[in-house]
């Protein structure tokens, strides 16, 4: 695994930009109706989404493979700075919720003890603003799984469902 200087893990970070202000970025990142249409990578749907979005709530979604077949994300929200941050755990579930492991789903799947997800927003010029994904996995990893690529996928979709807001 790759180390920074200070001899921890680089963890997988992905940033984007979108022509849409903050406010507006917050509402289709946090909002389930929003979630909804954006989660999972290109080709895949996600038929259920639900969330108790404040501090100790819970979320569950589901993603839909091309072919049918269900995977469930479960997690729980650690700390949320409206428009700003959202600090968060996320772990593979089934569809009550439950937490299961990747194995189970014949997935690999490597994350770095005692890292929780975070996403970050920021305003840029003229009704612009950036998104920063910081995962719980390293960036090697998730180079190789597809993780990256998939990440990379939803912020495409998540950028379509701006431009119709």
């Amino acid at each position: 695994m790759a180390e920074n200087t200070a001899g921890e893990v680089e963890r997988m970070v992905v940033e984007r930009i979108f022509d849409a202000p903050r406010e507006l970025l917050w509402k289709a990142y946090t909002n389930p109706e929003y979630v909804q249409q954006w989660w999972g990578p290109n080709g895949f749907t996600s038929p259920s989404c639900r969330s108790d979005f404040r501090v100790g709530g819970k979320f569950l979604y589901c993603m839909r493979t091309p072919d049918g077949q269900d995977f469930w994300t479960g997690g729980e929200f650690h700390e949320i700075v409206p428009h700003e941050k959202i600090v968060f755990s996320m772990y593979f579930a089934d569809e009550h919720g439950n937490k299961i492991s990747p194995e189970q789903l014949g997935i690999e799947h490597e994350a770095i003890d005692g890292a929780r997800d975070v996403v970050l927003f920021e305003d840029l010029d003229e009704g612009r603003s950036k998104i920063t994904l910081i995962g719980n996995e390293p960036m090697e990893n998730a180079r190789t799984s597809g993780q990256l690529e998939g990440t990379e996928q939803m912020l495409d979709k998540l950028a379509v469902v701006l431009s119709h807001l």
